[in-house]
């Protein structure tokens, strides 16, 4: 039986929700590790642990035929996207607050929306399209362009998170396309087998920490520095990378297989009062006036593009609209 519109947008909202949970844990888990170990260590080490996890999934849902695609390079497209958002995302987390990485992290969803228009073909009016400006404007204000004093994180290190938006919104878009002829646990083995071959090139590249060498920027040393072989203390924080990242391929994939793009990408502002949780608790960070204000201006804009967007499929003629599309 096919589900229904409201049986998919609840289930879509549920993976949505759990994923954004897994995310939150593996940025803390990686925020916390960054100073001792490179990022691409950690993409290895996560990836290898979360594979074994994705192919148990793949086995759960019908079993490892599943894994066979025939659209490999789209697929490998799609990881590429991936591997690109987690390195300028990171490289971000290493070197400003985990709430104010996040909260610029954040436009995704209106990335989201403004690519569902020539990819997927959902409409979308001038009133959420305003929305998405008063998000961007949010972007502006984080940035204090009005300031003369340096930011402490510097004004490029906070465009690191709106890369990381602009290419994971590719990807969630590609993964709505792709969802229709691909199960959610194979994109899900697709991405962790990126991660894998991209890392493992980098160690065989850089493994050495040869170019990281001389630089004080912390970014470069996070991405460059050499591999490390960790103490056993280590070990749990490293089986709850891999966990948490099995987990984000799997719910995020589910997500945006069932479920409209412009309905569940909002659900994700859920990680923002996470991150701001995790690094008051744990890191000691507090989020200052331009940070909260640019959370408002990204957060309300996300929102009123949801409610738009509920509105619209509430209504008879929007419920044909999307009938039709589908």
């Amino acid at each position: 039986m096919t589900p229904s519109h409201d049986q998919s947008a609840r289930l879509g909202i549920l993976f949505i929700l759990a994923g954004v949970v897994a995310i939150s844990i593996n940025d803390l888990l990686i925020k916390s590790l960054s100073g001792e170990y490179p990022l691409h260590q950690l993409v290895f080490t996560r990836a290898t642990i979360g594979i074994l996890f994705s192919l148990v999934f793949v086995k759960m849902e019908g079993g490892f035929h599943l894994l066979k695609t025939q659209t490999p390079g789209l697929h490998a497209l799609r990881g590429f996207l991936v591997i690109i958002a987690n390195m300028t995302f990171y490289a971000a987390v290493a070197v400003m607050p985990l709430a104010q990485a996040t909260a610029l992290f954040f436009v995704a969803p209106l990335f989201i929306t403004l690519l569902s228009i020539p990819f997927l073909g959902e409409r979308v009016g001038p009133m959420r399209l305003g929305a998405v400006v008063v998000g961007f404007v949010g972007v502006v204000v984080m940035q204090q362009p009005w300031s003369a004093e340096p930011l402490a994180a510097g004004r490029m290190a906070l465009l690191l998170p709106v890369a990381a938006a602009l290419t994971y919104a590719l990807m969630q878009v590609m993964t709505r396309r792709l969802g229709a002829k691909a199960a959610a646990s194979a994109m899900a083995v697709y991405i962790q087998g990126m991660f894998l071959c991209v890392s493992g090139i980098f160690y065989l590249i850089a493994g050495d920490g040869r170019f990281a060498e001389g630089s004080t920027n912390e970014s470069v040393q996070f991405l460059l520095r050499a591999w490390v072989f960790p103490p056993m203390s280590d070990w749990t924080t490293f089986l709850g990378l891999g966990l948490c990242s099995g987990l984000i391929g799997y719910c995020l994939s589910a997500a945006y297989k069932v479920a409209n793009a412009a309905t569940i990408a909002p659900y994700e502002y859920a990680g923002l009062p996470l991150a701001i949780f995790w690094g008051w608790v744990i890191f000691g960070e507090w989020p200052d006036g331009a940070t909260w204000i640019g959370c408002a201006l990204i957060v309300g804009a996300g929102l009123f593009v949801f409610i738009r967007e509920q509105r619209r499929h509430s209504t008879p003629n929007g419920w044909r609209r999307r009938s039709m599309r589908r």
